[in-house]
């Protein structure tokens, strides 16, 4: 099991961070305005059971973290981590955490920090994004590559997810945004297939049901020719993610929401 789970890169990290390069999140161009109340604020954190197969695979939680100052501009701070289960790391060990920075617009991504430690993988990313300047710079371990161009409005992946939190959904309409890792600029795209009512955990939300487009994707799910991907996300002035699936080559895993911690609460 270890070497299977070696050779197919075990996508926990994958699964919660699916639009790392295959999602956008935008139901406009980069210039529409936000609207004025967030879905969000400081101290929400959203925590998740990740699921392969049968088994119990691990935790992950999303959270909001106090606003904090970067060049001497406030801004908004995210964060995301996975871990896997006592049992799971003994085949692969898997402690990761992605920190975003935005602006307080959330129209611009200004600081992506990924700290990933998945069996014998370690990196230690930091992409610095100059808006101004249109590039994105990308590092490992103070190991630089050259900048890339970047569009107006680019996002990380991590505050693509908070900002579709901050857009109205809509049935049969396509989302497209501009998102880079600091190695490559895609425009992801997702589309809003429907709305759909969800039981989680003995609850129910309704929801819209949203599947990204994969074309872009890399890692186990360029590897399956069919592979998909879904979320849900709630219809209510939350904008929860409730619920995440994936088929890929390795099999079917899923990410479902255990606990919600929000500031108003």
């Amino acid at each position: 099991m270890r070497n299977f789970m070696k050779k197919t890169s075990f996508p926990i990290w994958a699964l919660l961070a699916f639009w790392f390069l295959c999602l956008g999140v935008s139901a406009g161009s980069a210039e529409d305005s936000l609207p004025v109340d967030f879905p969000f604020q400081p101290g929400e954190k959203l925590i998740y059971k990740l699921s392969w197969g049968i088994f119990t695979a691990g935790e992950a939680e999303l959270e909001v973290l106090p606003f904090t100052e970067l060049n001497g501009e406030r801004v908004w701070h995210f964060r995301m981590s996975a871990r896997t289960t006592e049992f799971i790391d003994v085949f692969y060990k898997v402690r990761d955490r992605i920190d975003s920075f935005t602006d307080l617009a959330l129209a611009n991504s200004l600081l992506y920090n990924k700290k990933q430690r998945e069996g014998s993988i370690k990196r230690d990313v930091v992409v610095r994004i100059n808006q101004a300047a249109r590039t994105a710079l990308y590092s490992n371990r103070g190991e630089a590559l050259e900048p890339i161009k970047i569009a107006a409005g680019t996002l990380d992946p991590l505050a693509s997810l908070y900002y579709i939190r901050t857009r109205p959904l809509e049935e049969n309409s396509e989302i497209v945004r501009p998102v880079t890792d600091g190695k490559k600029l895609v425009d992801g795209r997702a589309r809003v297939v429907k709305r759909e009512t969800v039981e989680i955990e003995g609850a129910e939300y309704n929801t819209f049901l949203v599947e990204p487009d994969l074309k872009d994707a890399r890692g186990v799910f360029e590897k399956s020719s069919d592979s998909k991907l879904k979320l849900w996300i709630t219809d209510d002035d939350r904008r929860l993610l409730v619920k995440m699936e994936s088929k890929v080559v390795v099999g079917s895993f899923s990410a479902t929401l255990v606990k919600v911690i929000r500031p108003d609460r």
